[in-house]
């Protein structure tokens, strides 16, 4: 008699189309859907969910209030887990965590993961607020500890539970096939995109918020662009910042040559159009980012907040915020020279090797649920 597949509820918060979302995705599509399903517990007011792709993938996508609305929110996840009758639920919110996981705590969930995907920064200090009020917390409902670096673990759970071995380190695993570099993509994408094979093209991925910093990175283009006037920066993502940063280029009299994309699905091929990757972030919990342009043999240049982990090929410099725009194009000059096709191969087996292969990972993943629940 066939087995249905056990059913595990992940908490994703607001779905917004950001890095966290990706990793999770990334699980999804290759996990084997026969032994193990997910379901996708979301804030009401996320946006860019893929139902179409999840409910293809046999998964559902259940709305419920936001932690905010305290009372309605557990009230309606406790529902929802008592009628999904999950003995795993898995959250994706970081410090935030206490509270889906107090909810799954009182429905009897008896597996109940929190799992550290970001650390902080001294600058957001309104959300640290948050954070650090929430931290000394993240351990009284959860029954295991998940984080995508060992400085994510320690930041959230503490160092004595990280050295005691109780922090398991799931990687942001990608799909190096999807990610390798293509010349012909890059082509073909860039005649889509109206760009010559002569412009210098720096890339960005990622949410217009704070924490990716696009402020400096737009002062970093700015000198770019004094230096080489045949180049274009192109931005990826959506965010409550975007106006900002537009209204910052529009003053630099850059507007013709900073192309905002967009949220996009089809950020795998515009890696291949960049020649450059910039992540000047004020922290990141990884930065999948970067192991996804690592992987299409870019040149990477990002701040030194951002965790020595994400380093897997030689192609990643680190520098300071501290230090001037002048000091990072130099650095982006210095390191811009790649022969991308003959290093493919170099690349993606750096990246296996590194345990950011999604394949092998998510093997490692599947084994675990199913031990959790022996």
């Amino acid at each position: 008699m066939e087995q249905n597949p056990i059913r595990i509820a992940h908490i994703m918060g607001k779905w917004l189309g950001g890095g966290v979302e990706a990793v999770v995705m990334n699980y999804y599509r290759h996990i084997d859907r026969n032994k193990i399903q997910f379901d996708f517990i979301c804030d009401d007011d996320s946006t860019n969910i893929p139902y179409d792709e999840i409910e293809a993938l046999g998964g559902k996508v259940i709305l419920i209030p936001p932690y905010q609305k305290v009372f309605q929110y557990q009230k309606w996840l406790k529902k929802v887990l008592r009628e999904g009758n999950y003995q795993i639920v898995h959250s994706h919110i970081n410090a935030l965590s206490i509270f889906p996981l107090r909810a799954a705590k009182r429905t009897r969930v008896p597996i109940r993961i929190a799992h550290s995907h970001s650390t902080t920064n001294k600058v957001e200090w309104k959300k640290n607020l948050l954070k650090n009020a929430l931290k000394p917390f993240s351990k009284v409902y959860a029954t295991h500890y998940f984080a995508c670096t060992e400085h994510a673990g320690r930041w959230l759970f503490g160092d004595e539970t990280f050295d005691k071995g109780e922090v398991f380190i799931l990687n942001n695993a990608i799909d190096t096939s999807k990610f390798k570099y293509n010349p012909e993509i890059r082509v073909q994408k860039r005649e889509e995109l109206g760009i010559s094979d002569d412009n210098l093209v720096i890339g960005h991925i990622g949410r217009f918020v704070q924490q990716k910093n696009h402020n400096f990175l737009i002062d970093i283009f700015n000198e770019v662009y004094k230096q080489q006037n045949n180049s274009i920066l192109l931005l990826a993502g959506q965010g409550p910042l975007k106006g900002e940063v537009e209204d910052k280029v529009n003053n630099l009299g850059l507007k013709n040559v900073v192309k905002f994309l967009g949220q996009r699905d089809d950020v795998n091929e515009l890696y291949q159009v960049f020649d450059a990757f910039l992540l000047p972030s004020l922290y990141e919990g990884l930065g999948v980012v970067l192991i996804e342009a690592q992987c299409a043999c870019l040149p990477c240049i990002c701040s030194d907040l951002v965790p020595n982990d994400v380093k897997v090929t030689r192609n990643v410099n680190f520098l300071s915020l501290d230090t001037g725009p002048k000091l990072w194009y130099q650095t982006l000059v210095r390191n811009s020279v790649i022969d991308r096709l003959s290093e493919t191969t170099k690349c993606i087996d750096s990246i296996t090797r590194s345990g950011y292969d999604i394949k092998k990972e998510v093997k490692e993943l599947e084994r675990l649920y199913i031990d959790l629940l022996v």
